[in-house]
């Protein structure tokens, strides 16, 4: 009995610690418009993650091989310009960052990204991601919006510029007040602020697509399937008009 008890009771420790993960920020989220179809977005999105999430985030339950074929990426170019490691094209996507040195430098271990979309969703990332902004208070001197005192760098800092708060006076209650009206980079980036929304929108693109590699192929099936049941339905309800015909 108190095995049983002791079961039931990590089961649901497990699962109120991914409803606290999974749990909605406090600010409200931008619309992700994904587009799985898109291999362009995707490519590009997989070359960001590369290139500037790797080196920390890991994405240990894809293959490089499974993600170029299934983003059409011929393998001898994928090897050449997205895979950094040493590993082979059949390996899965690992980085060299010891664990135990990872989580002295950022207090915590920087979580593996092949499920982050299934628990924080497309809308998450795509708002976090664009949400950092500049706090001379924090140990990598910025924040985030979405989720404050985070430990994690602006690693597209290079890209989108140097983030910062607005604020505008505006009267409330008879007085003039600042107040917070969103962030805006100080122009310092390689992108422009539309190219850097789309970048972000590539990269979670890719980290959806990591997330259910199999989403489109399941759909695809699925019409297939709903096509055969609406063929089965009809021919069983001309079946049983024709069984029970001569019963009236």
């Amino acid at each position: 009995m108190k095995t049983i008890l002791k079961t039931c009771l990590i089961a649901a420790t497990s699962l109120w610690s991914a409803a606290i993960l999974a749990a909605g920020p406090t600010v409200p989220l931008d619309k992700a418009n994904i587009d799985l179809h898109d291999k362009a977005s995707l490519q590009r999105g997989a070359q960001l993650f590369m290139n500037y999430c790797l080196g920390c985030h890991s994405m240990q339950y894809q293959r490089y091989n499974r993600t170029f074929r299934d983003l059409e990426i011929p393998e001898d170019l994928g090897m050449e310009n997205l895979q950094f490691t040493g590993e082979k094209v059949g390996d899965l996507i690992t980085n060299a960052m010891p664990a135990k040195q990872s989580g002295e430098w950022f207090g915590v271990n920087p979580p593996d990204l092949t499920l982050v979309s299934r628990v924080r969703g497309a809308d998450w990332i795509y708002t976090y991601m664009r949400s950092f902004y500049a706090d001379p208070a924090r140990p990598f001197g910025v924040n985030n919006t979405v989720f404050p005192n985070v430990g994690m760098p602006h690693v597209l800092e290079e890209l989108q510029g140097v983030p910062r708060k607005t604020y505008e006076q505006r009267m409330i209650d008879g007085e003039m007040k600042d107040v917070y009206v969103g962030l805006k980079a100080d122009g310092s980036g390689m992108l422009t602020a539309e190219e850097y929304d789309q970048a972000i929108l590539d990269l979670t693109n890719f980290l959806v697509y990591t997330g259910e590699p199999m989403m489109l192929e399941q759909r695809r099936l699925g019409w297939y399937v709903f096509g055969f049941l609406l063929v089965f339905t009809i021919l069983a309800y001309l079946l049983k008009r024709e069984f029970f015909r001569d019963l009236k």
